[in-house]
């Protein structure tokens, strides 16, 4: 586990080299095809030296939830450990991890007449009403979501109106640990400077790699569109505003850059939260000798069990 840009993919095929691992993407971007420079998936040759799971699963039309992540994921465990391997989970996409952890409340199945309803609210109204809406029936799930996520905001309110319970009373119904013996890696450059650069870094490769190119094939097709969650993925968002002519290729850069590095604050405080974590740091290489010395110590621990 880690923000982005921290190395967790390379750290991942390092361990892969010296333990009988099958690795598990963890991310909500990598499951599309066709997005590849803009989710930093790893080389075709590396996949097929180190196949990853839950990589390019998914056309970018469709949508891939976090319960869906959650059934997938343990269907893949079961299947790995059985066959005598472990499951490695690799990523950085932390509601996957915390549904994968803890389970997910049994939420209704999505209702179109509700969804149409409001979509046609948000047309009328705006995307700023309907969160307003949703922060007095439930403040704490509108204080988590963001003001421009409509997926998120419209959710949350269909499931108020199908259920008469928000969404913040429902999921905390649900407990279902995982049941797995867990060690959680967690890599982060420890110098805050050193991931903000890094992640400009790795925007500015991913430019001069084609990047808008890549969101220009999805730009330019029909079935595709601003509101898929695929486009609304940080980076191509911004990309895509740009296609659309809402400002120049350097504001594209300075407003990627900075969404990447919001986007690694959220990631790296629900990372200290988890109590159980071991860290650390990858801010002047990797961090492979102590990471395998301490995942064998782990593995001997737990095999006197």
């Amino acid at each position: 586990m880690g923000p982005t840009a921290a190395g967790k993919t390379d750290l991942a095929l390092a361990i892969a080299k010296q333990f009988p691992v099958e690795i598990i993407s963890v991310d909500s971007a990598l499951v599309y095809r066709g997005m590849d420079i803009g989710t930093a998936k790893p080389e075709p040759e590396i996949l097929q030296d180190y196949p990853h799971h839950l990589i390019d699963i998914l056309d970018p039309t469709e949508r891939y939830s976090a319960g869906n992540f959650r059934n997938d994921a343990l269907r893949l465990m079961a299947d790995i450990t059985k066959r005598g391997k472990i499951p490695l989970l690799v990523g950085g996409t932390m509601l996957y991890f915390k549904a994968l952890q803890q389970g997910l409340a049994d939420l209704p199945s999505a209702d179109p007449q509700i969804r149409a309803k409001l979509d046609a609210e948000i047309e009328q109204y705006g995307l700023a009403h309907l969160h307003a809406r949703l922060e007095k029936v439930d403040p704490i799930s509108a204080a988590r979501i963001h003001i421009n996520d409509p997926q998120r905001i419209q959710r949350a309110l269909e499931v108020y109106e199908i259920t008469g319970q928000t969404m913040t009373e429902l999921t905390k119904e649900t407990e279902q640990p995982l049941p797995y013996n867990v060690i959680k890696i967690i890599i982060s450059p420890e110098d805050r400077a050193v991931l903000h650069q890094r992640i400009a870094d790795r925007y500015k490769i991913m430019m001069s790699s084609g990047f808008v190119d890549e969101v220009k094939s999805l730009f330019e097709r029909p079935d595709c569109h601003v509101d898929l969650p695929a486009i609304r993925a940080v980076g191509y968002r911004q990309v895509w505003a740009y296609l659309q002519g809402e400002y120049d290729k350097d504001t594209l850069v300075e407003k990627a850059i900075i969404a990447t590095r919001q986007m690694a604050k959220r990631q790296l405080t629900w990372l200290r939260a988890q109590q159980d974590g071991v860290w650390f740091d990858s801010g002047s290489g990797l961090p492979i000798d102590q990471v395998v010395s301490y995942v064998e110590e782990t593995l001997n621990d737990l095999s006197t069990f």
